[in-house]
């Protein structure tokens, strides 16, 4: 009887965790964001893209109170993607953002040079961690 209740209770328990983190998920609000010019993308963020620019990245950046979020599509065969932010908001705990490679259209391919595509947003400076997805 003592193992099926605390059975029940490590059932119990795992349910909350899981509800709990699905909510924890949940939009509270769009955050306002830029997309950042390559020109004005902070030097020292520039080198760390530069770095990593060759593989699929993720990263946060801050600087004089600015919030940047990099992600980038690693090495392409051609040139003409395009990133399209799909969404950026806050949660109760985090900040979620999505982002989406496009393709290059048929016109747009050149087959002779390869791409390293990759997007800077620029948000308000915040205390929550980032969430890709």
């Amino acid at each position: 009887m003592k193992r099926i209740i605390a059975a029940l209770l490590f059932i119990l328990f795992v349910c909350c965790a899981c509800s709990t983190e699905k909510e924890s998920g949940k939009k509270l609000s769009d955050l306002e964001f830029t997309v950042v010019k390559e020109e004005d993308i902070p030097e020292e963020l520039k080198a760390i893209i530069e770095d990593k620019k060759q593989q699929v990245f993720k990263l946060t950046y801050e600087d004089q109170n600015q919030l940047y979020i990099a992600v980038g599509y690693g090495e392409q065969q051609t040139g003409g993607y395009s990133i399209q932010v799909r969404d950026l908001y806050l949660s109760e705990n985090a900040v979620y953002f999505d982002t989406e490679l496009k393709g290059p259209k048929k016109k747009d391919v050149d087959n002779q040079v390869r791409s390293y595509p990759y997007i800077v947003v620029k948000t308000g400076h915040r205390d929550e961690s980032v969430v890709f997805q």
